[in-house]
């Protein structure tokens, strides 16, 4: 059953012919965390709303992972949206990070919808200023900042996506997100940790309690 108040509150300003439009033809699926909902290469059908929890938007490079950006409740993906416009191929890859629910809108419908109700294009671009700012914000990261303080801010970062502190990330899985070894990120992690930044337990990493993760 679709989610009536997530409906009004994403699409409420389009008017009620608009949201009967998303109640007709509007999907919603239930997807266990960790899941991958599409890889580069697939031909796109639909276009996600998240409706809760959080998918990982990334690009594989020879087997390392670059993080574009995080989708999360009441966003969109503006690259599956982008790809409508050329060849429904999918460049990107999306997993979830967590359980989620999606609103799920068939790409015909899609295209319907940008003509019949021109208005909809607020929503992109204001996804687009979303996802521009993520961009910057990770190459900033990638070129500015010292791999310890990537991995602190990636931790941080997904404490605030899950809400769970501790988080339990594995020293691989930290790797493969910020495009390094796991003997890497092992060591730094080590490093942080005797410097009083995180604590390693077998509940997971914990960030120290004078540092804020409210930012991210």
């Amino acid at each position: 059953m679709i989610d009536h108040q997530f409906i009004n509150n994403k699409f409420g300003f389009l008017g009620n012919d608009f949201i009967n439009e998303v109640h007709q033809h509007g999907i919603t699926d239930k997807i266990k965390a960790k899941t991958e909902l599409i890889s580069e290469g697939e031909k796109i059908k639909f276009i996600p709303f998240m409706i809760s929890g959080s998918v990982k938007v990334y690009c594989l490079n020879d087997g390392r992972e670059l993080i574009y950006y995080y989708v999360r409740r009441n966003e969109s993906c503006v690259m599956t949206f982008s790809s409508i416009f050329s060849n429904y191929i999918s460049k990107i890859y999306a997993i979830t990070e967590e359980d989620s629910e999606v609103l799920l809108i068939p790409v015909a419908i899609m295209h319907e919808w940008l003509i019949r109700f021109p208005a909809i294009n607020r929503v992109f671009y204001q996804e687009y200023d979303k996802r521009f700012i993520d961009v910057m914000n990770m190459v900033n990261e990638a070129v500015f900042h010292r791999l310890d303080k990537r991995v602190l801010n990636y931790i941080k970062q997904q404490i605030v996506i899950t809400g769970s502190h501790p988080i339990k990330l594995t020293h691989k899985e930290i790797a493969n997100n910020l495009g390094t070894s796991r003997e890497v990120v092992s060591r730094v992690l080590k490093k942080i940790e005797n410097e009083g930044e995180i604590l390693q337990g077998k509940d997971g990493i914990r960030v120290a309690v004078n540092e804020n993760v409210s930012q991210f």
